[in-house]
């Protein structure tokens, strides 16, 4: 039985499927198909090694996802034996996010894409709210396999907060194995190098992509980024810290502004970074209602890119929601630990 195991195990060194992926794969078919039945002994960690030409840590890593979804047991000086048959094992997942914008969907979508047929996955939005974000995993504790979450709070003056102690004790309540942040990192779990974390880096990120756009942006007299005080759903300040440091490093005259304003006063060869949809619609209304050429009289970038914005040639800056979700959920049926962080570019489009 044992050779006629390792006959069945389908390894192919030039798949891009990782070594280790491919052993649980092929064992946990072997086990739905009734190859392998309750009980039996697999091969130990040297044979699968050797005779496949494998390092013993791909092997070992093998064993241990299946050891994480209970369909193996470890037996000290006896080996490793199937504990269950039925592999079609299903993770609870708590997915916990801020808001129901098309960017943050896009990201659960891309998730759930990737673990749906494999998992559970309760969605919660807790509406930038700390207190609704506190008691939702206060009722959910102990009871997910994980805990997805993405951090953004507001305060008493509706700016955007990364923690307020509350939720940064619950947080840390969380047992790390269990712990997928996403989108944006608390700071005080910056230095915690056990925390796993999916995210934007959002001041680095605006700076690196202007920096990407300079030679776009040189023609331009002045840059105007209208960044929302106020909002239902307030946007991370280090938005704000990036622009700024763009513009006083490479001598750019800038302005920071709340909203387009109705009959809003353009100059000519200025240049306005949009965070809403609401303030492009309504710049974009106002060019063509004084018959400017955007792209020539005024420029326009808007943050985080949609198709909608590819097709009327709106420039952007924006990170890959797509694999944000995609990196999370691989990271978790992987049992992966560690930091990833999301790309963010420029896209130049005719709008600039």
């Amino acid at each position: 039985m044992l050779m006629e195991l390792l006959h069945h195990l389908d390894v192919d060194k030039k798949s891009r499927i990782p070594m280790y992926q491919q052993i649980v794969d092929s064992i946990t078919n072997n086990i739905s198909v009734g190859k392998i039945e309750l009980n039996y002994k697999l091969p130990s960690i040297n044979t699968i090694s050797e005779d496949f030409n494998l390092s013993r840590d791909t092997v070992e890593k093998a064993y241990n996802i299946l050891k994480e979804r209970n369909i193996i047991v470890s037996i000290p000086r006896r080996g490793n034996y199937v504990a269950k048959v039925e592999t079609n094992h299903k993770l609870n997942i708590l997915f916990l996010v801020s808001k129901t914008s098309s960017y943050k969907m896009s990201i659960y979508n891309a998730f759930l894409n990737r673990v749906g047929v494999t998992s559970k996955i309760d969605l919660a939005i807790y509406h930038c709210d700390e207190f609704v974000f506190v008691n939702t995993l206060k009722n959910a504790k102990l009871v997910y396999d994980y805990y997805v979450v993405m951090p953004h709070f507001k305060n008493d003056k509706l700016q955007h907060a990364s923690f307020t102690d509350s939720t940064l004790e619950i947080i840390q309540s969380i047992p790390k194995n269990k712990l997928m942040i996403l989108d944006n990192v608390m700071p005080p779990l910056l230095e915690d190098k056990d925390v796993t974390a999916v995210y934007q880096e959002y001041d680095n990120d605006i700076y690196e992509a202007l920096k990407q756009a300079m030679y776009k942006i040189n023609k331009y007299n002045k840059i105007a980024l209208v960044y929302p005080e106020k909002s239902i759903y307030p946007y991370p300040r280090r938005i704000l810290h990036g622009f700024r440091k763009f513009c006083l490093e490479f001598e750019k005259d800038f302005e920071i502004l709340n909203e387009i304003c109705e009959d809003m006063e353009f100059k000519e060869k200025d240049l306005f970074i949009t965070i809403e949809e609401g303030d492009l619609v309504n710049l974009i209304s106002q060019i063509r209602k004084k018959g400017l050429q955007m792209g020539e009289d005024i420029g326009v970038i808007s943050y985080n890119d949609t198709p909608l914005k590819e097709l009327l040639g709106i420039a952007t800056m924006t990170t890959d929601f797509k694999i944000m979700g995609e990196t999370a959920a691989d990271m978790i049926l992987n049992n992966e630990k560690g930091r990833f962080k999301v790309p963010f570019k420029f896209i130049d489009r005719m709008s600039i």
